[in-house]
C-alpha cells in the first residue's frame, strides 16, 4: 500500500497543470508532493539536457509546504519554470550573460506576481541565448541546452531551456519570451506547444528588454488546456506597462472546445519555397486533415513577407543597441577589473561582459541608427514593417487564421549554423513577420520525422489567440502529441 502511494506521488510529474491544480484543490495531493515529484524528474533529466541556469526546487519545496490553497487558485501547486530574462524577486536574473553577474532581482515581473497569486510554484530560471539573441541556445554564456529528442541537436532558441523543461516534464508549464520566434521555434524543435500572444496581451513589466516593440512573454505547455489555463492567469492590463492592452481576456479554457468546423484557413504562397521536404509534407498533411474536419483551406499572399528578415534585423538590433546601453558596469552587474578612465571602464566592461552575438547585434543597431544612415535603414525598415502588417490585414479579410511551417527544417546539430550568422537568422524566416505585425502565433507539433518533431505555426488576427487554441485543441485530440516522450 505504501509503495502504491509513493509511486503515485512520484508519477505526478506525468500529469498536466490542469489536473495537478484539480488534485491539489480537492486535497488528494499536497503542493509539496507535487513539487517533490517534479524535483525527482528534474534530478533524472537535468544532467542530460541542462535546461536550467538557476534551479529553485529546494526553495520551491518550502514555498509549497507553506502554500495556503484556496479554490480560486487556478494553478494551485503547479510548478512553473521561468526564462532567465524574466525577474523573480530574490533570485538572479542573468539573461545568460556575464554582464549581469551578481545581479539579484529586487522585484517580481507582473507575470510572476500573477502566477504566484494563482498558486503556482516557481521551480527555476531556464537557460537561453544571451539577452534572447539567438535561435539555438548555443549563445548562452554558461552552457548549451540539449534537445531531448537528440542530444546532439539544438533545442531552438532563444527560449530553449523553457521548451526543454516542458518537453522532459521537469515542469508542466514554463514561460519564455518571443521577439522574432523565440517561443515558437524551440517549441517546434522540442515537440511542445508554444504560444506567442498578441503584442500587449501580456505585460512586459519585469521582462529584460531586447527589442521593446517586438518582445512578448508567452507560455510553453504539453497540452492546449494547460496553455489556455496559464494564458488566463498572465494576460490582462497592467498599468506598469504602457503598451499593455485593456482588452478583455477571454475564458480561453472554454473557447478551446468550440471545434474548428467552418473555419477558413489560409496557407501562404510565399512560404512554400525553400522548405525541407519533410516539413512541407507534414504541413500539407495537416492542411488536408483540417479540410476533412470541415475547414475551408485556401491560398493567401503576403507579398512583402520576403522582406521580414532584413526588416527585423534592422529594427531589433536598433532597439537592442538602445536597451543594452544601460549595462555599463556602474550600477549593477559585471565590471572590468582593470581599466584607466571612465570611458575605458565602459569599453572593457562591455567587451568582456557581452558575448560575440550580442556585440554583433549592438554594432548592427548602432550603425543603422547613426547619423547619415537612419533614413536609409531604420526609417525604411519601419515603412516595410507597416507594409507587412497591411499584408496580414488583407489576408485576414479572406481567412480566419493562417497555417505555415514554424521552421524551415527540424532541429539542426550543434555548431551547424554558428559560423554562418545569416543561416542562423534564416531559422526564424517564418516567425519574425508575426512579431513585426504584432499578431498572435502558436507552434504545435504536427508530425515526427526521423525521430524529430515537426512544428506547424498558426497565425491569428490581433487578440484572437482563442481561435489558434481551438485549432490546437482539436489537433491534439486527433494527433495525441502530449503522449510522445523524448526521454523516459
Amino acid at each position: 500500500m505504501l509503495f502504491d502511494v509513493l509511486y503515485y506521488i512520484l508519477m505526478l510529474w506525468k500529469k498536466g497543470a490542469s489536473e495537478i491544480a484539480r488534485l491539489v484543490k480537492s486535497g488528494e495531493v499536497s503542493p509539496e508532493e507535487v513539487v517533490s515529484s517534479f524535483y525527482e524528474r528534474f534530478l533524472q533529466t537535468e544532467e542530460k539536457v541542462k535546461a536550467y541556469i538557476t534551479p529553485l526546487y529546494e526553495g520551491a519545496l518550502r514555498e509549497a509546504k507553506e502554500l495556503k490553497v484556496s479554490q480560486d487558485m487556478s494553478l494551485a501547486g503547479v510548478p512553473v519554470a521561468i526564462k532567465d530574462n524574466i525577474n523573480v524577486k530574490g533570485y538572479p536574473t542573468t539573461c545568460a550573460s556575464k554582464i549581469l553577474q551578481g545581479y539579484i532581482s529586487p522585484y517580481d515581473a507582473t507575470v510572476v506576481e500573477r502566477l504566484k497569486r494563482a498558486g503556482a510554484i516557481i521551480v527555476g530560471k531556464t537557460n537561453m541565448d544571451e539577452f534572447a539573441m539567438g535561435s539555438s541556445t548555443e549563445y548562452s554564456a554558461f552552457f548549451k541546452t540539449k534537445n531531448p529528442w537528440d542530444l546532439e541537436r539544438v533545442p531552438g532558441g532563444s527560449s530553449g531551456g523553457s521548451a526543454v523543461a516542458v518537453a522532459v516534464r521537469s515542469a508542466p508549464l514554463s514561460l519564455g519570451s518571443d521577439t522574432g520566434g523565440s517561443i515558437r521555434q524551440p517549441a517546434s524543435f522540442c515537440g511542445v506547444i508554444g504560444l506567442k500572444p498578441t503584442y500587449g496581451r501580456v505585460s512586459r513589466y519585469g521582462l529584460v528588454a531586447f527589442a521593446s516593440s517586438l518582445d512578448q512573454i508567452g507560455p510553453f505547455g504539453r497540452t492546449t488546456e494547460d496553455v489556455a489555463l496559464i494564458m488566463e492567469v498572465i494576460s490582462g492590463h497592467d498599468p506598469r506597462d504602457s503598451t499593455s492592452s485593456k482588452k478583455q481576456v477571454p475564458k480561453f479554457t472554454e473557447e478551446i472546445k468550440k471545434g474548428v468546423k467552418g473555419l477558413r484557413v489560409g496557407y501562404v504562397r510565399e512560404f512554400m519555397d525553400g522548405l525541407d521536404e519533410k516539413v512541407r509534407i507534414a504541413l500539407e498533411k495537416f492542411l488536408k486533415e483540417l479540410e476533412k474536419e470541415g475547414c475551408e483551406v485556401k491560398e493567401v499572399s503576403l507579398p512583402h513577407v520576403k522582406y521580414s528578415i532584413p526588416c527585423y534585423y534592422i529594427i531589433a538590433p536598433s532597439e537592442a543597441s538602445s536597451n543594452l546601453a544601460r549595462y555599463d558596469g556602474v550600477r549593477f552587474g559585471y565590471r572590468a577589473e582593470e581599466y584607466g578612465d571612465l570611458f575605458d571602464m565602459y569599453s572593457k566592461t562591455r567587451d568582456e561582459g557581452f558575448g560575440y552575438e550580442v556585440k554583433r547585434r549592438i554594432l548592427l543597431g548602432t550603425f543603422a541608427l547613426s547619423a547619415g544612415y537612419y533614413d536609409a535603414y531604420y526609417l525604411k525598415a519601419m515603412k516595410v514593417r507597416k507594409l507587412i502588417a497591411q499584408d496580414f490585414e488583407k489576408a485576414f479579410n479572406e481567412v480566419d487564421l493562417i497555417a505555415t511551417p514554424t521552421t524551415p527544417s527540424t532541429a539542426f546539430k550543434f555548431g551547424e549554423k554558428t559560423s554562418d550568422p545569416i543561416s542562423m537568422y534564416l531559422s526564424d524566416v517564418f516567425t519574425v513577420s508575426i512579431n513585426l505585425a504584432s499578431l498572435p502565433g502558436i507552434s504545435i507539433p504536427i508530425d515526427m520525422s526521423e525521430g524529430l518533431p515537426v512544428g506547424g505555426q498558426l497565425i491569428g488576427r490581433v487578440f484572437d489567440e482563442a481561435t489558434l487554441l481551438r485549432v490546437s485543441y482539436w489537433w491534439e485530440q486527433a494527433y495525441k502529441h502530449p503522449l510522445l516522450e523524448p526521454i523516459e
